[in-house]
């Protein structure tokens, strides 16, 4: 959902520019695509894909600890869709986000959970205080820079940074088809970022050593909730209504044809990166 000054959970960060695009359609301001989830964030918490059992599954296995009783800081928390996983697989979590309406957001969604308002850039607690820092797709908002060192700092002995982001499978055709139209219409990449993360852009100091592991999985929803879901990114978001309006309703009519009974089945991929510290 985690962070430079603002929001959370975007479709992808520094994304690059098609050389065709004109002026008008350049990437907005990295801190101006941050902030547009704040006002956006009741569509983001009803129509945004959740991460499948498997993932915590498999940082359990990188962790060699479970979740249970861990003391985890979900950084960048947005609306709290990775925050309500963990806590159901039994950790204590603390939730860090730095914007308002995707706090405020988070707050309704889960008012027994504590979110606290801060960047992942300068964490908002203690050194030595937590077992696990998570950000699910937020590390992209962060300056690794100042970010890896804040991790460090409020890891214990033995602890671990997870990042993950859900990246659309562009081994399907009806999603590389809709890519395709979306890198057009708006003249960016919009999944570059998720799709090529690695730890040579997670971490440029090379200081953690990640390990890579990826998640298949799918989720079938109404058309509705497909338009409304990539209606949430950042580069929907930041682009006009008019704009956006306009690709909705074309989009629409290419998934009723790939879709007749109006049911899509999205099916996603989640990078995770995962750096233990020492013991």
């Amino acid at each position: 959902m985690t962070t430079p000054p603002s929001a959370h959970h975007p479709t992808g960060a520094d994304l690059t520019p098609d050389p065709a695009a004109t002026q008008p359609t350049a990437e907005p301001a990295r801190a101006v695509r941050a902030h547009s989830f704040n006002a956006a964030a009741a569509q983001y918490a009803a129509n945004r894909p959740s991460y499948p059992p498997a993932l915590f599954d498999a940082i359990e296995d990188l962790t060699g600890r479970p979740l249970t009783g861990s003391r985890v800081a979900d950084i960048g928390a947005g609306t709290g869709i990775a925050t309500a996983l963990l806590h159901a697989r039994g950790a204590n979590v603390v939730a860090v986000e730095p914007g308002d309406g995707m706090a405020a957001q988070f707050r309704r969604t889960l008012p027994g959970i504590p979110v606290i308002r801060g960047t992942g850039d300068d964490l908002p607690l203690t050194d030595a205080s937590v077992d696990l820092v998570t950000y699910a797709q937020a590390w992209h908002w962060t300056d690794p820079a100042r970010a890896v060192p804040e991790a460090l700092r409020v890891l214990r002995p033995g602890g671990a940074l997870a990042l993950w982001w859900n990246t659309d499978a562009l081994d399907v055709p009806w999603i590389a088809e809709a890519a395709d139209r979306t890198g057009r219409h708006f003249g960016i990449d919009v999944s570059a970022e998720k799709r090529n993360v690695d730890h040579r852009t997670a971490d440029p100091s090379g200081r953690l050593d990640f390990t890579r592991r990826t998640v298949r999985w799918s989720r079938r929803v109404p058309v509705d909730t497909h338009l409304a879901n990539i209606g949430s990114h950042s580069v929907f978001l930041v682009a006009g209504a008019e704009r956006t309006a306009s690709f909705l309703a074309a989009e629409r009519e290419h998934l009723l044809r790939a879709f007749p009974d109006g049911v899509v089945e999205e099916v996603y991929e989640v990078v995770l990166l995962l750096a233990t510290t020492p013991a």
